[in-house]
């Protein structure tokens, strides 16, 4: 009972903190701990939120973080349409926000939720209509800086802050096992990075999030966006102006980080 009344506390807490844009004290760290417990908290908090969902993401989806986590997989989380915004957009960030990575997405036909077969890396592709580079501000609603789990991020329901979207293309099929991405800005950042980084590469990713969401038996009415996490890694944000992201292939996205 007490363990209930204290998940129950815990996500009131998270939720509030996301409708009022507003920080928190640290949630206790059990809830982090155990990967599990993390994802029971998630599902609870994401369950609170009226913000129409709008798609979902993969985090910690870089081998070497989960091997250095002990981990086996990633994690998955809900994108709400308050999180999401065109290239372009400002993004406005306090000190615990963790950084910025640079993405792969996909739009997915609302028809997913009614196949009943296996997924499998050749059918997954015709419930893709487009795919675009992207760039998500990851931070906390708590504060905290760092992490020592995986449940850190997924507790805090994906500590998505948002999902900056760059023009979407029309899916076709192309090697998205190794696709060159890059992350930079007017202050001398210049990161590179790597599609075969995101657990193996997109498209895999794409398959475990659409795994994870039939299991838990969610379903949208409309076609919706999945986010696959960072080929470049979490790059901290160490000065504010424009940031552009780019993926060989699909494009540039850019944001402005106050």
């Amino acid at each position: 009972m007490r363990m209930k009344n204290d998940i129950q506390s815990v996500s009131k807490k998270l939720v509030k903190a996301y409708n009022s844009n507003k920080l928190i004290n640290p949630i206790p760290e059990k809830f982090c701990r155990n990967i599990k417990l993390a994802h029971k908290l998630r599902l609870l908090c994401e369950s609170k939120i009226k913000d129409t969902k709008v798609g979902f993401k993969a985090g910690g989806t870089i081998i070497a973080l989960l091997k250095k986590l002990k981990e086996k997989e990633p994690f998955h989380s809900t994108v709400f349409g308050k999180n999401l915004i065109k290239s372009g957009g400002k993004v406005k960030i306090n000190k615990y926000a963790l950084g910025t990575e640079v993405e792969v997405y996909y739009i997915i036909k609302k028809k997913f939720f009614d196949f009943k077969g296996k997924l499998n890396s050749k059918n997954i592709t015709k419930f893709i209509t487009h795919m675009g580079p992207c760039i998500e501000v990851v931070g906390f609603r708590q504060k905290k800086k760092g992490i020592k789990y995986l449940g850190d991020l997924c507790s805090d329901f994906g500590v998505n802050i948002k999902f900056i979207v760059g023009a979407k293309k029309k899916f076709k099929k192309i090697n998205f096992s190794n696709l060159k991405t890059n992350l930079k800005n007017k202050k001398g950042l210049n990161v590179n990075g790597n599609t075969n980084t995101v657990y193996v590469n997109p498209l895999n990713s794409l398959k475990f999030v659409l795994n994870k969401i039939r299991k838990e038996k969610v379903s949208l009415d409309k076609d919706f966006y999945v986010f696959t996490g960072s080929t470049v890694g979490v790059v901290p944000i160490k000065s504010k102006g424009e940031y552009i992201g780019k993926v060989d292939k699909l494009g540039t996205v850019r944001t402005t980080i106050n």
